[in-house]
This record gives C-alpha cells, structure tokens and sequence, in this order.
C-alpha cells in the first residue's frame, strides 16, 4: 500500500512540479530584465529548490569516456561482457592504442569492482570506477532495479547473489582482483571460500574488502542496533511492498529503495538541510560551480533501486541477525562455506574511522576467519577522518586509499606467478597506521 500512495503522491506533485520548472525557467532567463534582481535570484533559488525535491530521479549514466593515463587521454568504452535479469557485468575497456601511446605495455591487471545491492545503483561508484582506471582493467556489478524485473524471471536471494559473483568471475575469464564495497563483503567472502575450496583456476586473485559487515557484532552502528532490536518478523511487515501497476515488476514483493533512502537521510538529516540552505545560497549569488557540485551529488544519492524481497530479507537474517559467516555457520547449496580454505588469495580490508554504517573492525574480521592465508598475504588499513562513503570516493579516497590498494593489488598480481610476497612491515597483518586497533 505504501508503495501506490507514494506513486499517488508523485503524481499528485505534477502541476506544482511543472509550475515551479516554469517559474525557474522565467527567472533564470537572461531576456527577463528583473532576473537580476535580489528578487528574482531568490524567486529563481526557490523554484529550483521545489522541482528539485517533487522530481523523479532516474538512474543515472555513467559519464565515463575518458581517463587521464601519464599525461595523456585515454578513451574509455563500456561493454556488457555478461547479463542475467539480476544484473550486468560491464566492462570499462581502455582504448589499447590510447595506452600504448600514454606509455602502458603489457596486460593490466583485472579488478572486479562489486557494488553494493543497497539502495543505489551502482554508479554511485563513478569516482571508484575511474580511479580504478587509472591502473587496471576494470569489471563493475551493475545490478537491477528490483521493480523493473517481472514476476515470470524469479526470485532472487543472498544465495542467488552468492552464485551470480562466480558467474562474473568466470565470465572475466582469468584471475581478477575483487574489490567489494560495503554490502558484498559477506556474499562474496562466501564465494571466494567456495571457489579456493575447489581450487577453481578462476578464483581471485586478492579480495579487499572496504566498509563492509563481515561481522555485525562488533562495533555496532545504529544500523546494526536497529537489526539486532527488531524481530524478523518485524522486518517482513514493515519494510516490504508490493511494487504496483505500470512497472515490469508489477505485484512482486521488494523492499522499495525510497524507503531506504529515507532510513539513510535520517541518520544525517541535519547535515543534508545544511547541504540544502548551503545550495539555496549558491543559487541566490550565482555560485554556478558549488550549485553544480551540489546537483550532481544529489542527482545520484537520490536516485534509489528496490530490493527483492528475498534478497533483503535473508540479508537481514544471515548477515545481521544470525551472523552465519563469521559463526562458521553459513551453507550455501548443502556446503559450509569455511574461509579458512583459502590459501593463496590476498586479503585487503579497508576501514573509515568515522563510518557510521559498519563500524571499524567489522570489515577487518575477515583477516581472523582466514586462518590458513599466510600473514604475508593479509593487509589491513583503517582510514583517519573519513566515513563511511570516504572509504571509496571522493579526494581522501583518491590520495590516500586508492594508492595503498594499488599497490596491494600490484603486489598479489605479481605473486601469481613469482611466489611469496610481502605486503606490510611489520607482523604481516596490522599497518602502521593501524596498530593497536585491531578488532578484538
């Protein structure tokens, strides 16, 4: 019900949407004389500000045609290289003439970039895609709107996302270094213990891991209090709807991704009013850069995709409520899924000091359940002053994260074919930046 009372209302918004597009149109026009005014400036701030929030947003594009490799352009083209209704593997691919002009030789090294089935569709990620193209041939997730699916196509669940990460792995075609943010981490930690069990020839190279609730026990965010509190039962009530008439997914059950952007929106609503009187003033002054800044963040965190019902549902259950994995107590297709058969696949884990979402020391679990990887294989890195977006986009992500993961990746591609390396200075596990705060 709730899901056809919001569509109601946003149809219901249309006259008043389309009314203040007309005003800010009229206002920001260069042949209206009183445009100029204080009047108008704030006549123009104020209309903009009510299309923007009765507005539809859409999933947005991903932009990406170029990168800046040594100095030189290098075009960027984006292909599908796998789909199933669920999700696409795209692949970015760097122009070879373009590389070898830049100074590039050889092969790059391949990097699965897995993003978060969340909320956001994956071009959240565009920074975190990239940057990773600076340096890498770069694979992205890009899963589906849950409302777009139809019925006939079937559910999909955590198992489901567990399987479709083997799928990407061996449609790459070789050993690719997975970097899964947020979210994943458990699925895909479950996949890669499957995969190293088999000894799959295309099992990963390394994983890191960044932001994500291997363990939800430890250090507790108000996201993980607020799944711990409530009984499942609860979340089966209260946080699923059925998605209505015209979509393709009409009458299957999700968790709409409006709702979830409320429950996002909430923990900082006071920074977000903040951003929004901060972007009225830009308006007012004809600050255009800031104003731009502003849109194009807000173009794309408010730009939301429904879950399945399962796949929410058993992720509430097995990642933040029962706790399986860490607990050696997951089992996917009849199989206990046991970290601690990984062996010869790097381990990265990244962690944002102030992340609000998963909590330092959840993500760095991960180097504890694999107990058989040698330490020299283990790296783990905390953040200083960033939260839990910080952790994978954005100038702290670029300058300071981004070349540690570099070169871990760099160090474990090497080790594919010359053997042991080497990867931190000290006990092989605890950076510098983070001694003495390992989780307990």
């Amino acid at each position: 019900m709730l899901y056809a009372i919001q569509e109601a209302a946003y149809r219901t918004a249309a006259p008043v949407r389309l009314a203040a597009e007309f005003a800010r149109d009229f206002w920001r026009s260069p042949f209206n004389p009183a445009s100029a005014s204080d009047l108008g400036r704030r006549l123009y701030a104020s209309s903009d500000m009510v299309a923007g929030l009765t507005k539809r947003y859409f999933k947005p594009a991903w932009n990406i045609h170029e990168v800046t490799v040594a100095g030189r352009a290098v075009r960027v083209t984006c292909e599908t290289r796998w789909a199933s209704p669920w999700v696409k593997l795209l692949h970015f691919r760097r122009d070879e003439g373009d590389l070898a002009e830049a100074g590039v030789r050889g092969t790059s090294p391949p990097v699965l970039i897995v993003a978060p089935l969340s909320g956001h569709f994956a071009t959240l990620l565009r920074g975190t895609v990239q940057t990773f193209l600076l340096d890498h041939d770069v694979f992205v997730t890009d899963w589906s709107n849950a409302r777009d699916v139809p019925l006939f196509e079937g559910r999909f669940g955590f198992h489901g996302y567990v399987d479709a990460i083997g799928e990407m792995l061996r449609r790459i075609g070789r050993r690719a270094h997975v970097v899964a943010v947020c979210q994943p981490g458990p699925p895909v930690l479950a996949q890669a213990a499957l995969m190293a069990e088999d000894q799959d020839p295309l099992r990963p190279a390394s994983l890191t891991f960044m932001g994500s609730p291997i363990d939800a026990r430890l250090s507790p965010t108000v996201t993980n209090r607020l799944a711990e509190e409530r009984p499942f039962a609860w979340f089966q009530t209260n946080m699923i709807y059925s998605v209505p008439w015209p979509y393709a997914g009409a009458f299957r059950r999700v968790y709409p991704g409006f709702v979830q952007l409320a429950s996002f929106m909430s923990m900082n609503l006071e920074q977000h009013q903040a951003a929004h009187h901060r972007y009225f003033d830009h308006l007012v002054v004809g600050d255009g850069d800031s104003a731009d800044k502003h849109r194009e963040f807000y173009d794309e965190y408010l730009s939301v995709l429904d879950l399945s019902e399962e796949f929410y549902l058993e992720t509430i259950d097995i990642v933040f409520q029962k706790y399986l994995l860490p607990k050696g107590e997951l089992f996917h297709d009849g199989r206990r899924v046991d970290p601690a058969a990984i062996t010869d696949i790097g381990l990265m884990t990244v962690e944002g000091e102030n992340d609000d979402i998963s909590g330092v020391g959840q993500t760095q679990a991960a180097h504890g359940l694999c107990l058989n990887l040698p330490k020299d294989r283990h790296e783990l890195y905390v953040q200083p002053g960033v939260g839990h977006y910080g952790v994978f986009n954005g100038r702290r992500f670029a300058a300071e994260i981004y070349p540690r993961v570099r070169d871990f990746i760099a160090r474990n591609e090497q080790a594919l074919s010359r053997g042991p390396i080497t990867l931190s200075q000290d006990d092989g596990l605890v950076s510098k930046t983070t001694r003495g705060r390992r989780a307990a």
